[in-house]
This record gives C-alpha cells, sequence and structure tokens, in this order.
C-alpha cells in the first residue's frame, strides 16, 4: 500500500513542478494523472485483492 500512496503523491507533486500557468503543460495535464491515477488504481488492488491462505 505504501507503493500507491508514494505513487499519489509523486503525481501530485509532478503536476505541481508545472512551469506552465495553472498546470497546463505536459506535466501537469498528462504525466501527473497518470502516474496518480496508476497510484490509485495500485491501492484499489491492494485493499481488494484476496490474500493467498495456505
Amino acid at each position: 500500500m505504501f507503493i500507491g500512496i508514494g505513487l499519489i503523491i509523486l503525481g501530485f507533486i509532478l503536476i505541481s513542478l508545472d512551469g506552465e500557468p495553472h498546470g497546463n503543460g505536459v506535466l501537469g495535464l498528462t504525466i501527473g494523472p497518470i502516474v496518480t491515477l496508476a497510484g490509485f488504481i495500485f491501492e484499489f488492488y491492494a485493499i481488494f485483492s484476496k490474500t493467498e491462505s495456505n
């Protein structure tokens, strides 16, 4: 789960690092949201996946 939280935080940092006004550059509109969405998907998978029990 920490990997997913790290991806979400990294995505928000990438969005904030965009040099264009209001985040209208490549980092703010494309790369940052994709990384953030990947983090949320990873979190949902980590929460809902069943663990193997022997």
